[in-house]
């Protein structure tokens, strides 16, 4: 099954830049277009038609990068109108055409799938694998005693610290998973400590020497700069928004960067970050379960899109589960962690959904 959607995935790709006809598809690998639709939704969880559409976008989105008109960039995508295109297009990023042109804001990416595995493991959440030509250079009039770096994950942190990646800047690992279990304002309280310990079973004790007792080294008076180290993907960004609440409840008046990067590549890239409206984000999206009214940059909009879906019962994740319950526990999440890059979510995440899955669908 695997090498036949990647033959799907390898044509499609292709053709990105003609007019796509499931038709023709189906007559190149010889099978009927239901055919094709049911085997790459079963392997990819997506259907044929919204892959070639978040492909196209994607593309489309390095294309206004460049000089180009964006009705040109429409046309070669397939789009009927520069309207067409840019309803579309911020759909799905948050922003139209335009003021992506015009502004540098960060993209989740959207690569071509590669069914068939890659070998080794993720770049920069295998610490080991970090090297300073990854590192973005450091374009700052702050001492390194007036920065701090907040690295998404104790693996990440231990390295960077270690190896003082960032100079004798300082540095605090932030080890959430606030993609998952129900959370609570105001940030870090008892209540937020008791709540978040009790989701993730283990005791508030445990949680506070993991997780809080970090955060509470965040020094107003000595800390200038606050630089963020999440990826792009939902898990990373859920927790960089409460990151960003949390400044913003403390009252933190200095610049913030975020340092977004894929974690199957090396590349780093370096946003300012303007804080005013985070708090506000994170009570609706991660405490109300609400789609944020406030303006959000396309990687976080795309990601509170995917924490919205994944808060359903049915989504992507149970759908594909449902297709491939016939696999061992391993195999499955093996699959799942391969197939959903976007969301982020390790092994343990996905056993827990599996066996919820799997318990409520037993008789």
């Amino acid at each position: 099954m695997s090498e036949f959607t990647q033959w799907m995935v390898d044509w499609m790709e292709d053709h990105l830049d003609k007019k796509f006809n499931l038709n023709e598809l189906a007559v190149h690998m010889g099978y009927s277009p239901y055919y094709c639709s049911f085997r790459f939704h079963q392997a990819t969880g997506m259907t044929i038609r919204s892959y070639v559409k978040n492909r196209r976008l994607f593309l489309s989105a390095a294309d206004l990068k460049e000089e180009g008109r964006i009705i040109d960039i429409a046309i070669k995508y397939g789009y009927a109108s520069q309207e067409a295109y840019s309803r579309a297009f911020k759909n799905t990023f948050g922003v139209a055409p335009g003021e992506f042109r015009a502004r540098d804001l960060p993209l989740q990416s959207m690569p071509g799938l590669k069914i068939v595995e890659r070998k080794g493991t993720n770049a920069l959440r295998n610490a080991d694998n970090i090297t300073s030509a990854a590192l973005p250079e450091k374009k700052t009039d702050y001492e390194d005693s007036e920065i701090l770096n907040v690295l998404n994950g104790q693996d990440m942190y231990d390295e960077f610290s270690r190896k003082e990646m960032m100079g004798k800047s300082g540095y605090i690992p932030f080890n959430e998973a606030m993609c998952v279990n129900p959370t609570s304002t105001p940030l870090f309280d008892d209540h937020f400590i008791h709540l978040r310990a009790s989701g993730h079973g283990v005791s508030t004790g445990d949680y506070h020497d993991k997780v809080v007792s970090h955060i509470r080294r965040i020094d107003l008076d000595k800390y200038k700069l606050i630089v963020l180290w999440f990826g792009e993907d939902m898990f990373c960004q859920m927790n960089m928004l409460t990151m960003l609440a949390y400044l913003e409840q403390i009252g933190f008046e200095g610049i913030v960067h975020h340092n977004s990067f894929r974690d199957d590549e090396f590349k780093v890239a370096q946003y300012e970050v303007f804080l005013g409206s985070y708090y506000s984000i994170y009570r609706s999206l991660l405490v109300n379960q609400e789609f944020p009214k406030k303006a959000l940059t396309p990687v976080m909009y795309q990601s509170a899109r995917l924490y919205m879906e994944m808060s359903q019962a049915d989504n992507r994740i149970t759908d594909y589960i449902s297709r491939n319950n016939y696999l061992a526990d391993d195999e499955l999440v093996r699959l799942l962690m391969h197939r959903f890059q976007t969301l982020g979510y390790g092994d343990l995440q996905y056993f827990k959904l599996i066996d919820e899955y799997r318990r409520q669908h037993s008789t």
